[in-house]
């Protein structure tokens, strides 16, 4: 675990040095933020998308007939 802690840091150092690696550095971030967001949210998001789902599928019932 120790070594591919080293790694990484070396590895953040070197992109560090070039502005290259500076946009990766920012997707993997927002990338990082956006899957955290999506661990705290779960159990909100999944009760709203399934109360979504059973408001559509009562809609089109009573279109449906």
């Amino acid at each position: 675990m120790e070594d591919m802690y080293y790694f990484v840091k070396n590895r953040l150092f070197e992109i560090n040095k070039n502005n290259k690696g500076v946009a990766t550095v920012e997707v993997i971030l927002i990338l990082v933020v956006l899957i955290g967001l999506v661990v705290v949210f779960k159990s909100n998001a999944a009760e709203l998308l399934t109360k979504i789902w059973n408001a559509v599928t009562k809609g089109a019932s009573s279109v449906t007939g």
